[in-house]
């Protein structure tokens, strides 16, 4: 296995010292006096420098420079931002979520066994190049397809021009899908000349991540991966999973070929492949894959060197940590005995058999206790955020680096687990019909004696370290006084000494970004729409994604209403000839074929699969494509400009920290 080389990945990463964010000095994990930097007892720095040296290991080349730009000459993507990691650790940052951010931000080009090579650093997650008998499969084409193509020719500088023969998607999250046009030509798969290869259900829940909820989620992204913060020792310094979110185009190409079941094996290029599918754990559509001859275990996003989210900060389905753990006990059942090296879609790997299966073993209890012991105190009569102060791993897991809340912190996991199970409410009657967040904050402020004097106190509970509650309290005030000129700054460096403070990075970079919005408004975000998207997904997908647009209380009002929808050429759907679309009730639910019971549309529209995607992805309008003639139409017209009045466009700017 090849070392590094003159053109070294980074300094090694020294030791830091364990200085609290506020300066005074402190036993790494320990319990500060006071609840100013945010929960511990993970992340505490590891008593030996593995983890640098596999970070390290089979290092070739890196991009130089490490900066990606899009058509435009915009920068999508910038490694070189954070040089600044290299210095020691300063009091305005945890030691261990600046050693993991140091990990995390190398980047460059690696080979993890000969033949099988990763480019790390270049997004949030790596992409995987495995080399077969006349090209090589990508595994995981990051976010961006700009990053993606720059990923691939710096493969392809050290290793050849080959040309790449598959591609395969461990699940269905964006960094792990999001960059595939910088890699494939979408023609190439429709025609049958590129398997893509994904996890049975893996289109219904990317389109439900990202097209679904995409709006909302977008806007929380901003925040868990801190994009729009500056770079910094004060400012983002990564998210424990990698650095941040690439800001290029991201699209997707429909898989075909599905994995349906564990134990089916594949054969690409010349590349044996064994999968095992993973529902419900780090995302609702995963796999992992083994590659036999080479004696090697891909992952996925199951096993990482970070605790992973239950339910991610951004927000999605809630995980089960229980199947989690059950999969990687059948992970281990399954190729323990064949593996050599474990490596996932984020981080580095893991190599030799022993250390590989220790790895797995201590994600997989790591995942039983959250479940177990949560469980275990829900029955007690425990809530969710009673579990989060009391739960903490066992020491000898709590030692373990890959353990560390640096992405997931155990705090919010255990509200997730609680949440899953029990759901928002918490059984107390008092708690079942609260007022709303702005109306709760009025009566908050007028029963302790209006703004000025709260934010008097929350100044008071700042000064003493208690920023949890002086947080919690300014919080009311700026819901009941948005413009409380007092209450904005004081929240806002409450906000950043609990940032720093955090060990773990979505924390860190949800209170920063906080911060930020109090001092300069509503930040602007990444700007990456799902137009990319569209044409990957189902007809039925793209009207489902139209129905969450409609305003309910106005569509009830308009009546019922039917349009047909002929498309000429859908290589998606090739077996229907037509939709109908029933508005009713304020409800708009998509059929395939004929209204039921012979009922007659209002408008028939005839259109191809390229116009419907153009319309929906905002290049042109129903109105203009009518005009132009790229839609033809028999009956009232005026049922689609109704229809188009129902639907709303998300802002994706709307606050987060102010009503």
């Amino acid at each position: 296995m090849p070392g590094p080389t003159p053109d070294s990945p980074t300094t090694p990463v020294s030791p830091v010292s364990p200085v609290s964010p506020a300066g005074s000095t402190a036993p790494a994990g320990a319990e500060p006096p006071t609840a100013s930097t945010g929960p511990v007892g993970l992340g505490r720095l590891p008593d030996d420098d593995q983890d640098l040296a596999d970070a390290d290991r089979g290092f070739v080349a890196r991009l130089r420079p490490g900066v990606v730009h899009d058509a435009a000459g915009r920068t999508v993507w910038d490694a070189d931002a954070y040089a600044f990691l290299d210095d020691d650790c300063p009091p305005t940052a945890r030691p261990s979520l600046w050693r993991q951010s140091r990990l995390t931000a190398k980047q460059g080009l690696y080979e993890v066994v000969p033949g099988v090579y990763q480019v790390r650093g270049l997004d949030l997650s790596n992409i995987t190049f495995v080399e077969g008998d006349r090209g090589v499969l990508v595994v995981d084409p990051l976010i961006s397809a700009e990053v993606a193509a720059a990923a691939l020719a710096l493969y392809r500088e050290h290793r050849g021009d080959r040309p790449v023969t598959a591609v395969l998607y461990t699940h269905s999250h964006i960094d792990h899908f999001g960059g595939v046009h910088g890699v494939a030509d979408p023609k190439d798969a429709t025609d049958g000349r590129l398997p893509v290869i994904a996890p049975a259900g893996f289109l219904a829940h990317a389109a439900g991540e990202n097209v679904i909820t995409g709006p909302a989620m977008a806007r929380r992204s901003l925040y868990m991966y801190g994009a729009a913060l500056p770079k910094g020792p004060e400012g983002q310094i990564g998210c424990g999973l990698g650095q941040t979110t690439s800001l290029g185009s991201a699209g997707l190409i429909a898989p075909n070929l599905d994995v349906h079941t564990t134990g089916q094996t594949e054969t690409v290029d010349g590349v044996r492949m064994i999968f095992q599918l993973t529902p419900g754990t780090e995302a609702p559509a995963e796999m992992n894959i083994h590659f036999p001859d080479l004696r090697l275990l891909c992952v996925a996003e199951n096993a990482c060197h970070t605790l992973h989210n239950v339910l991610t900060l951004r927000g999605a389905l809630v995980r089960d940590p229980s199947a989690w753990a059950r999969y990687l006990t059948e992970t281990l059942r399954l190729f323990a005995d064949a593996t050599d090296v474990v490596f996932a879609s984020h981080h580095w790997p893991t190599w030799g058999q022993e250390r590989a299966v220790r790895f797995l073993e201590e994600q997989r209890d790591a995942y039983a206790y959250l479940h177990d012991q949560c469980v275990r105190l829900i029955n007690a009569g425990h809530t969710g955020a009673e579990i989060a102060e009391q739960l903490r791993f066992p020491p000898a897991l709590e030692r373990r680096p890959h353990i560390g809340g640096h992405y997931g912190s155990l705090s919010h996991n255990a509200k997730a687990v609680y949440q899953r199970y029990m759901g928002w409410f918490d059984g107390n009657p008092a708690h079942l019909w609260q007022h709303p967040p702005r109306e709760a904050a009025l009566r908050y402020t007028e029963f302790m004696g209006g703004a000025d004097a709260v934010v008097t106190k929350a100044r008071a509970s700042y000064d003493s370290g208690d920023l949890r509650w002086a947080a919690e309290v300014l919080n009311h005030v700026l819901f009941a006084d948005p413009g409380h000129a007092e209450a904005r700054a004081l929240q806002a460096e409450t906000f950043e000494r609990l940032g720093h403070g955090s060990e773990c990075g979505p924390w860190r970079n949800f209170y920063l970004t906080g911060a930020a919005e109090l001092r300069d408004g509503v930040l602007a975000g990444p700007g990456r729409g799902a137009s990319g998207i569209i044409g990957a997904l189902t007809v039925e997908q793209i009207f489902q994604s139209m129905a969450v647009r409609v305003d309910g209380p106005r569509a009830a009002e308009a009546g019922r209403l039917l349009l047909r929808w002929e498309l000429t050429d859908d290589p998606r759907d090739p077996t229907v000839d037509c939709w109908t679309l029933l508005l009713s009730n304020g409800a708009l639910t998509p059929m395939p074929g004929d209204a039921p019971l012979g009922e007659s549309p209002h408008l028939t529209l005839r259109l191809t699969r390229a116009t419907l995607d153009a319309v929906v992805g905002r290049a042109t309008t129903f109105a203009e494509a009518v005009a132009a003639g790229e839609i033809a139409t028999a009956g009232d017209i005026t049922a689609l400009t109704t229809l188009g009045s129902l639907m709303e466009r998300p802002d994706p700017r709307f606050p987060i920290v102010t009503p």
